[in-house]
């Protein structure tokens, strides 16, 4: 399984509940249409936490995106696609900075 991780910031002018707005309820339906994708997670910042022992990186974060895929292959193909290209271009529409990844995951502690 690959999945492209994003951290994304609103774009300047819209509030932090514009944007998870916009989000869940317009950009996110358009997912569904994105060939080969199979799966996607809006995760919602609700506060920051830092530790004493570790300084915090200087990074605003409004959301964090997953979207998981079979293979890079099927990623490449995904983001190639017509429906993908709706998808980026509603997310120019809300999204003022992204920082994207392209992972893999190990488990650790597998779910029961």
């Amino acid at each position: 399984m690959i999945k492209s991780l994003s951290l994304l910031t609103r774009k300047d002018g819209i509030t932090h509940e514009a944007f998870v707005k916009h989000w869940s309820e317009v950009h996110a339906p358009l997912a569904h249409a994105v060939p080969g994708l199979r799966r996607y997670v809006l995760t919602h910042i609700l506060a920051e936490r830092t530790r004493a022992d570790i300084p915090s990186i200087d990074a605003e974060v409004d959301g964090i995106a997953e979207l998981w895929y079979d293979d890079l292959a099927s990623m490449q193909r995904a983001n190639a696609s017509p429906e993908a290209k709706r998808l980026h271009d509603d997310g120019a529409t809300f999204i003022g900075r992204i920082k994207m990844f392209t992972t893999q995951e190990q488990t650790i502690i597998p779910r029961p």
